[in-house]
């Protein structure tokens, strides 16, 4: 009987182990466009890494770095990724050079997988390329739909564990005028698909908003907690998950 009850509180000491879970911000965003999710990954018994990256003053190359910074203060615990639209570049660059052995999932929240038709309309013309630049920093320029940029010059698959969510509903006036199909006012909802990923979901939100919705943040915690989404979900069974940890 001792013996039993050592093993079951073995168990669930290894069960109750927080996971970790890195958050990495949009361009322009700092960790406070992340902080509710923060909070309730933390409710929920995750440890939450959440820190702000100079996404306005360095090209992609150099943001690459912070992911690397992040992920090593989870130690050996489970490392999951949830990230906002540049964030999920970050993460696939990062892990293009190699998986950690205690990577988990990842969840991409509006993510540029094939890049912005917004940056192309915008790099059209120089004063509005100059423009771009000047809010948005170097970054900017190597987010289009173009071969060259970098979401298109990464590996065209995935081969870690990837969840989706995408918007359609595209409050930035120009997204309807630069973007064909369903989009979120910054990347077109078939911009966020990608080969090899292990589901993908549509949800009624904005680009800048994505990350507030309760739909959203309950679809989080539905793909890292089982791998997929629950795609039946409505607003009351979100806030229901959302409140029981």
């Amino acid at each position: 009987m001792r013996l039993i009850l050592t093993l079951f509180l073995a168990l669930t000491a290894t069960a109750a182990r927080a996971d970790c879970v890195v958050l990495l911000h949009g361009l322009s965003r700092t960790d406070n466009s992340m902080r509710v999710l923060q909070e309730v990954l933390e409710y929920h018994g995750y440890h939450v890494v959440n820190h702000s990256y100079p996404s306005e003053e360095m090209p992609v190359e150099n943001l690459v770095a912070y992911v690397g910074q992040s992920a090593h203060e989870c130690g050996d615990e489970r490392l999951h990724f949830v990230t906002h639209s540049l964030g999920g570049i970050l993460v696939r660059a990062w892990l293009a050079h190699g998986h950690p052995p205690n990577l988990g999932r990842v969840v991409m929240l509006a993510p540029p997988n094939h890049g912005s038709e917004i940056v192309d309309v915008l790099a059209v013309s120089e004063t509005l390329r100059r423009v771009m630049d000047w809010i948005h920093g170097p970054v900017s320029e190597q987010l289009g739909t173009d071969a060259n940029s970098v979401p298109n010059r990464l590996p065209d698959s995935v081969d870690f564990d990837l969840g989706v969510i995408a918007g359609n509903v595209p409050l930035n006036p120009l997204g309807p005028y630069a973007i064909e199909g369903p989009n979120d006012g910054t990347v077109s909802v078939e911009s966020t698909r990608i080969d090899g990923m292990a589901d993908h979901i549509v949800i009624s939100t904005t680009h800048s908003l994505i990350m507030l919705n309760p739909v959203v943040i309950a679809e989080v915690l539905e793909f890292l907690r089982n791998g997929v989404f629950d795609h039946g979900i409505t607003l009351p069974a979100a806030l229901r998950k959302l409140a029981n940890p």
